[in-house]
């Protein structure tokens, strides 16, 4: 299971921990307070009409908890700006407004988070946005999915949720590029702790923020992160004030109304800062508890990018520094992948994932029955797990039993 980093850094950039920790987060000038205060203040003295003294004027369009955070993202993601959203949705809602008019297009993966696949398909489909899910881990169906001249976004999960699935982001970049479509990549089960999709080729990083970043399970959010000078074309341009995707997304976001309150914004900001140190440990225990199905269950029937018998093994290896902290695996039946979700002790049955604590759940019925009937539709007999920080050998008894 041997790793190539991904793309270096540019010369002279700060490490990936000490952007996470430093970035946007500057000690209060008033007081010297070393973690920057969170700001509940609904509106901004203006100094004169018109003059704000730092900027800011009412909350919805900024302040400077959420723009620690912003700059905080962007620097962590090598990305030129970050915006901030009341939840992960919230964030993709905004970005496919920016971009897609009625009669537009968009490629989503065959494998798709189920709420992705709810928004594009149930809101934006009555809107007049076509879609079409592929396998985006295979190139030559995605070129085929892709509608020359209506085709505005090419979206991809790697790994995916919740089958694991990997694609090659550069490979993908240059297909929707070739096609003049963005390529959008939810980096969510990677954060950019293991992965920047940006430094290969896309053009957009979305984020669930309440799963690792967070990574406490207290808190709900998203954010959009852009290449610099990432274009916004098509009607969409023809309709903006603006030529760049990043100034429209922030547009939705001040017009709209969707960013985070301050303290979902510290409390993600904070969790921020340990980003780097939990993937670690979440990719350690992730990888026993794929070894330990592999041996229980047999390799065919455990999803895990780091298992050298997973088809996205290779790309994995090539442009992510870990695997990631989820690990699925095929039970055999419905009625054992229910039974093992509801007998286990410290893998609490519950949706969501990227928490210290071990979560398992049954995706069929809960995180992705809004796919159930349609071309996405999962595995009855699936589980997934989303790997937690506690000791491993605790762990593997629970798994151990629960299999037994």
């Amino acid at each position: 299971m041997s790793q190539t980093p991904q793309p270096a850094h540019g010369q002279g950039e700060e490490g990936f921990a000490t952007r996470a920790i430093h970035s946007g987060q500057e000690p209060d000038p008033s007081t010297g307070a070393v973690i920057p205060p969170i700001y509940i203040s609904s509106t901004y003295l203006q100094d004169e009409v018109g003059v704000m003294r730092a900027g800011y004027d009412y909350a919805r369009a900024g302040h400077p908890t959420r723009s620690a955070l912003e700059t905080a993202l962007a620097a962590v993601e090598g990305a030129d700006s970050a915006y901030t959203f009341a939840s992960g949705l919230a964030a993709e809602d905004a970005l496919l407004r920016a971009v897609l008019r009625p009669g537009d297009h968009i490629v989503i993966p065959s494998d798709a988070y189920g709420g992705t696949y709810r928004l594009i398909s149930k809101v934006f489909g009555p809107w007049g946005i076509a879609h079409t899910a592929v396998d985006t881990s295979d190139p030559q169906a995605l070129a085929e999915a892709i509608q020359p001249g209506r085709t505005r976004i090419v979206w991809v999960e790697t790994p995916s949720n919740p089958l694991l699935g990997i694609t090659d982001i550069a490979q993908a970049a240059r297909v929707a590029h070739d096609a003049g479509a963005l390529l959008v990549v939810d980096n969510t089960f990677a954060t950019p702790a293991l992965q920047r999709p940006l430094a290969l080729g896309a053009d957009v990083v979305v984020h669930s923020t309440t799963k690792y970043i967070g990574g406490h399970s207290d808190v709900i959010g998203g954010a959009v992160a852009f290449r610099k000078d990432a274009p916004l074309s098509g009607p969409a341009a023809r309709s903006s004030d603006t030529s760049s995707l990043a100034d429209a997304v922030k547009f939705q976001q001040f017009a709209v109304g969707g960013g985070q309150g301050p303290v979902d914004l510290y409390l993600t900001l904070r969790g921020l800062k340990t980003l780097e140190v939990r993937m670690a440990r979440h990719c350690e225990n992730a990888a026993v508890i794929a070894e330990l199905l592999t041996s229980r269950l047999g390799a065919e029937a455990v999803l895990y990018p780091g298992l050298a018998s997973h088809p996205g093994h290779e790309a994995a290896a090539q442009q992510m520094t870990g695997f990631g902290g989820m690990v699925s695996f095929r039970a055999g039946s419905a009625a054992a992948a229910r039974r093992i979700v509801e007998s286990t002790r410290l893998f609490t049955l519950a949706e969501s994932l990227g928490g210290v604590e071990s979560l398992i759940e049954y995706p069929y019925a809960m995180t992705h029955a809004s796919v159930v009937g349609s071309q996405l539709e999962v595995p009855e007999d699936l589980v997934r797990l989303s790997v937690g920080i506690e000791t491993i050998d605790d762990l593997v008894a629970d798994l151990e039993q629960a299999l037994t």
